[in-house]
């Protein structure tokens, strides 16, 4: 075994659980955007108000699934993914009028992208060898 193998995002029942936690709150996260912002609104400010409560979104979501997951590990991927699928359905709802499975499609985009671009920086931050063994600090 490992010293990697013991890690909890190298489990499998961590990634899907992480995986589907960040598509789920996107797309709540695009539902609730999609019911506030309308065309009649600025996209610059649709975005900026939809961001904070894209995040706000994602830290109650970190209350439901923290204690299968981890507190620290799973803070910043929702609160990220709150964060990028408020600011992307919010300014398309204000881009022009969005149909609410265009919403849902918008907001779990996000997710899987919010999601996958955290695991990338993760592992690009974390210092994966040619071995893929984690370096001792850094």
């Amino acid at each position: 075994m490992h010293e990697g193998d013991k890690l909890l995002d190298h489990r499998l029942s961590y990634v899907v659980g992480d995986f589907l936690a960040n598509l789920f709150l996107g797309t709540i996260v695009g539902i609730i955007s999609w019911l506030i912002v309308s065309p009649s609104w600025n996209m610059w400010v649709a975005m900026f108000v939809m961001m904070p409560i894209g995040m706000i979104a994602g830290l109650i979501a970190l209350f439901t699934v923290a204690f299968k997951l981890g507190a620290m590990e799973a803070m910043v991927p929702l609160m990220f993914t709150g964060m990028l699928s408020g600011m992307v359905v919010g300014m398309a709802a204000a881009k022009m009028p969005l149909p609410f499975t265009e919403a849902l499609a918008l907001g779990a985009g996000s997710g899987v992208v919010g999601i996958v671009f955290i695991w990338i920086a993760n592992s690009l931050l974390r210092g994966i060898t040619s071995d893929a063994e984690e370096l001792p600090n850094g």
